[in-house]
């Protein structure tokens, strides 16, 4: 039996050392309110500043090596893609007006529309696309895209209007997995040795241009006069504004200091949720955290130890003290409900003498000693490790958790370290997900698990278009994840943000790392500012 059951978030919190004011917080809504999943419609209005807060810095300007959310908002205000995600998770024209797959789903032709210019008023080609693309996929160029845009084999011009992709196999997914948010376009020029010029300046052909760049504090964009679209965006721009204390975040956008959060913890959410003018945002979501142990290293290449470490978690308190109730319980796949070709597997339960034995019988009968590295940035990984640290007690680990800083997680523990906590916002597709994070491949192949099985289901759900087949092979690659356990994932996560009442036609986005602000507009009641 699970030694949390009966104890409720705040008793557990009280008896560890996270007492932090967040944990003191009002209690949030129930997790079945109801609360608004999008702001107000109508018409759109043009004109006005849009203010949205985020609570961490977006350190770069390079689209393609965008990391965090703040770093895709700002890759997506200055640049486009091929493709664009919509809210259904779909894939749908931006810079490609339309495209074709031969047959086998090998080859794909993609017609860009006419007369498109960077920001800059130079053309933007199918030249540019190719140079772009081939800079994603060169290794040494570190982009994170570079296994997340599909298993392309070449990209070519045909003419100044049509790009041609081809593939190492039948890939169904591609027009979806070139909404990835580092695939974005960039002048050839700047594409084939000039990459360091991102570092201080934007030449992109998305909705807006740059208009200033203080990465700590405010970052300035505006319309983008060689937009494609002569209607969008509705905004003269958008000021993104950094607050990295989520208390004085919620405070800003109370006093109309901001417009839109681009997310809000659950501590905060209840008290937005109750302020006048407050329209609080709330949407289902494969976003996760999770444990992620090295499977190269002691002690975590024993599967047994990684499979004890599940057998101490209870799940579904771990939504209650990690999510505030606001999620659903993980079980051990990066896959849950939300995505297609999800396989419905037995919800692990806490079992304290059999992780007992599994330790024992991998040759630590006295228990383990570990150290567990947490970012403070979004707090749930800290409450996470904390969860754990306690859960994991009567299992025979001994856990001390670590929270450092995000810049210094990213530097020197971020596909490193042995045992720390990640976090990842859904992915478009299953297999986007499986190659962004667990096969050998992957690029952000942390847990460097590298299970033959396992690539080889994912490979083949990827290239066959036969839903029975995808579904099977799909629910091999998470059976093997369920048993194998490279990583505990006890938790999946509502995405929560919230908007003032005035604030126009923004839907919050359940892959989290997509803003379509280009479609959001400021309503009649928005306050005159000068």
């Amino acid at each position: 039996m699970c030694a949390m059951k009966g104890v409720n978030r705040r008793q557990f919190l009280a008896n560890t050392t996270l007492l932090t004011g967040a944990a003191l917080l009002p209690w949030p809504l129930e997790a079945g309110a109801a609360v608004s999943a999008a702001t107000p419609g109508g018409s759109p209005r043009r004109g006005g500043m849009l203010r949205i807060s985020v609570d961490q810095a977006a350190g770069m300007l390079n689209p393609q090596q965008a990391r965090v959310n703040p770093e895709y908002l700002l890759a997506e205000l200055l640049y486009s893609g091929l493709t664009r995600l919509t809210q259904d998770m779909q894939a749908e024209s931006d810079l490609a007006q339309s495209w074709q797959a031969s047959d086998d789903l090998t080859r794909w032709t993609f017609t860009l529309r006419d007369n498109l210019k960077f920001s800059d008023g130079t053309p933007c080609t199918a030249g540019d696309v190719v140079a772009s693309l081939e800079a994603v996929l060169d290794g040494k160029n570190a982009s994170p895209g570079q296994h997340n845009i599909g298993p392309i084999k070449t990209v070519a011009a045909d003419g100044d209007g049509r790009v041609i992709i081809t593939t190492d196999g039948p890939y169904a997914d591609l027009p979806i997995s070139l909404t990835y948010p580092d695939a974005k376009i960039i002048p050839a020029a700047i594409a084939r040795g000039q990459l360091d010029r991102l570092k201080k300046e934007a030449i992109g052909t998305g909705p807006f241009v740059l208009v200033s760049f203080d990465p700590e504090r405010k970052i300035v964009v505006a319309r983008n006069p060689h937009y494609y679209d002569p209607e969008r965006p509705w905004l003269d721009g958008v000021e993104i504004l950094v607050y990295p204390d989520a208390i004085a975040q919620g405070s800003s956008l109370i006093a109309g200091d901001t417009d839109l959060m681009q997310s809000a913890q659950s501590t905060e959410f209840s008290r937005l949720s109750k302020s006048a003018g407050i329209i609080p945002l709330r949407v289902p979501s494969g976003q996760f955290l999770n444990i992620n142990m090295g499977c190269d290293q002691k002690p975590f290449n024993d599967p047994r130890v990684r499979q004890a470490l599940a057998l101490c978690v209870d799940r579904a308190a771990t939504v209650d003290f990690v999510a505030d109730g606001f999620g659903a319980p993980g079980n051990d796949t990066p896959i849950n409900a939300a995505y297609p070709w999800y396989r419905s597997l037995a919800l692990k339960q806490a079992d304290y003498a059999r992780a007992k034995a599994l330790l024992a019988e991998a040759g630590y009968p006295n228990g383990l000693d570990l150290t567990l590295i947490a970012s403070d940035k979004p707090s749930s990984r800290t409450q996470l490790g904390i969860a754990l640290r306690e859960m994991a007690k009567p299992g025979g680990f001994r856990i001390e958790v670590q929270t450092m800083a995000q810049s210094t997680y990213l530097d020197q523990v971020w596909k490193k370290g042995n045992f720390y906590v990640g976090f990842y916002n859904m992915q478009p597709t299953p297999d986007a997900v499986f190659s962004l994070l667990y096969t050998s491949s992957a690029s952000w192949n942390e847990t460097r698990w590298n299970n033959a099985d396992f690539d080889a289901a994912v490979k083949a759900a990827r290239e066959t278009n036969d839903p029975a087949a995808r579904r099977e092979h799909y629910g091999r690659a998470q059976a093997l994840m369920h048993e194998q356990v490279p990583s505990v994932i006890p938790t999946f996560f509502d995405l929560l943000a919230a908007s003032r009442d005035y604030v126009g036609g923004y839907q919050l986005h359940p892959r989290g790392a997509v803003f379509r602000l280009d479609h959001v507009w400021l309503t009649a009641n928005a306050p005159v500012r000068t």
